[in-house]
């Protein structure tokens, strides 16, 4: 058909709040869609019933929002509505007399965020407009930077480059050499945390590419390929080591604030005041910030090697290094405890995709 017009997304955030009292639990969000305008019988792009689960809603820790994305619309304006069904009463301190009972569906609200406030609050009921389907991963979303992460990645690697080029040159170590095998390391050691990462994600290959990076895989390649390029450039190992250290862990400190902006690595929820209201791209809700603790680990080590490399302290070479990454793969593995995800440990698959396979 030559006037047909092509399928476009639709982005709508709601929110609710989590219940004043009990145990976590999970409810659904059912929305229903219709296109503004229809004339006629409408077409199965016109409207729309979608359900979303969510898992793991702590009652007293505030607002929570879920995002959905609908593709294959119409394009246009469309009025969408949201209740929330399946919470039990007890969260909202009604204390029945039967624990397992349920409420009835109640409505929702579509949501507002505040960057000024970092706070999130009840939108205003207007109608939702589709966008082209390839920007709808674009579309904003509470406490979410779209782009932040590819930012303050790049602005984390060239703060590492610049520390590990003054620590080299101090060490008289060759700083073209040690340079160019940092970059080999760095470009290897992401072709490393990609694959590494489809491999704990299987699905398509596509989603593999697009979704997400792991840091254990580049650990895993990106010192191989700087050893392998140090002896090819004539460049002593253990002295580079220690001087590289200090940069790659004020690139993680940096890094990992576009994680948290980003909404990638989201911890688990939780009602506890140190927790910070964040996103993990689809659910906003007070979470442990697992992607800021990592962060400060980073500036720590960051702060801490700098220091022990100036003052050449200890006087073994590459000692600085292994003692630094052993610190930061035991806290990074007690970190990972904490995320949403629960992978008990980083270099095997979560629970479910293994039981999947057996």
């Amino acid at each position: 058909m030559s006037g047909a017009v092509e399928p476009e997304a639709l982005v709508v955030t709601h929110w609710f709040d989590s219940g004043e009292e009990g145990e976590p639990y999970s409810a659904t969000v059912r929305l229903t869609g219709r296109r503004v305008g229809i004339r006629g019988l409408p077409r199965a792009e016109d409207t729309f019933v979608r359900e979303e689960k969510i898992e793991g809603i702590v009652p007293g820790s505030g607002p929570v929002s879920i995002t959905t994305w609908v593709y294959g619309l119409q394009p246009g304006e469309w009025n969408v509505t949201a209740e929330l069904i399946g919470r039990p009463d007890q969260v909202r301190g009604d204390r029945p007399a039967e624990p397992w009972k349920r409420s009835r569906p109640e409505p929702i609200q579509p949501a507002a965020w505040s960057w000024r406030r970092w706070g999130l609050s009840a939108g205003s009921a207007t109608r939702a407009k589709t966008r082209w389907a390839p920007l709808a991963p674009l579309a904003r979303i509470p406490a979410v930077l779209p782009g932040s992460f590819t930012i303050l990645a790049v602005l984390g690697i060239v703060v590492g480059l610049i520390v590990q080029a003054v620590l080299a040159g101090r060490a008289n170590i060759p700083v073209d050499g040690s340079l160019a095998a940092s970059l080999l390391a760095f470009g290897l050691g992401l072709v490393g945390a990609k694959l590494w990462h489809a491999y704990l994600h299987p699905g398509p290959w596509r989603q593999a590419l697009l979704s997400g990076w792991s840091v254990d895989g580049f650990l895993v390649v990106a010192p191989v390929v700087a050893v392998g390029a140090l002896v090819a450039f004539n460049v002593p190992i253990a002295p580079y080591l220690d001087a590289v250290t200090p940069g790659v862990f004020f690139a993680v400190a940096i890094g990992r604030v576009g994680c948290f902006f980003t909404g990638c690595c989201a911890g688990r929820c939780t009602r506890s005041r140190w927790g910070l209201w964040s996103s993990d791209r689809r659910v906003g809700a007070r979470r442990i910030p697992t992607q800021l603790l990592e962060s400060a680990t980073g500036l720590v080590l960051g702060v801490v090697t700098t220091l022990l490399v100036l003052a050449d302290v200890p006087s073994v070479d590459g000692l600085v290094f292994v003692v630094a990454f052993g610190v930061y793969v035991l806290i990074r593995q007690l970190l990972l405890r904490l995320r949403a995800d629960r992978r008990e440990f980083s270099w095997r698959r979560s629970a479910s995709i293994s039981a999947e396979r057996t």
